[in-house]
């Protein structure tokens, strides 16, 4: 009888030790997945920032373009160092004048009833697998009239 009492309490000693590993298997898949998911909310917050840095900059430019290029306004360059120390790894926007179809004028500076174009980059690096992924560079464009 003892024999057999000892050959059961391996059997349940054993089933114990296989759900700790088939735990212990599925909670890292389980963790990748959530902070994945976390990783892409991140992405699309700096993406949403890009998108509203380059419309609150586009507005702040057709109002004070700057002479003699566009966008060298105290300002826009006010509005641009604020935008940059919300947006996590956001660039220096680029300006252009273009017209209605989104084809450059090649004039500088930009005239009344041409569109000031503002793009604006940053750099995103997921953490999920530590960034095995690489960084993602983000963009986001706007465009405005000038009054």
């Amino acid at each position: 009888m003892t024999h057999h009492a000892a050959w059961s309490a391996d059997v349940d000693g054993g089933s114990r030790g296989q759900a700790l590993v088939e735990f212990s298997l599925s909670i890292v898949v389980f963790l990748v997945f959530v902070v994945g998911i976390f990783d892409v909310g991140r992405a699309i917050y700096v993406y949403n920032g890009l998108s509203e840095a380059a419309r609150e900059i586009a507005r702040r430019t057709i109002v004070y373009p700057g002479a003699p290029d566009i966008g060298t306004s105290t300002q826009t360059l006010a509005v641009v160092a604020t935008q940059r120390g919300i947006i996590p790894g956001m660039t220096a926007p680029t300006f252009l004048c273009v017209d209605v179809t989104g084809t450059a004028n090649g004039h500088e500076p930009c005239k009344t009833g041409d569109y000031v174009r503002v793009t604006t980059q940053a750099t995103y690096t997921p953490s999920v697998l530590l960034g095995m992924g690489g960084a993602i560079q983000l963009k986001s464009a706007a465009s405005m009239q000038i009054p």
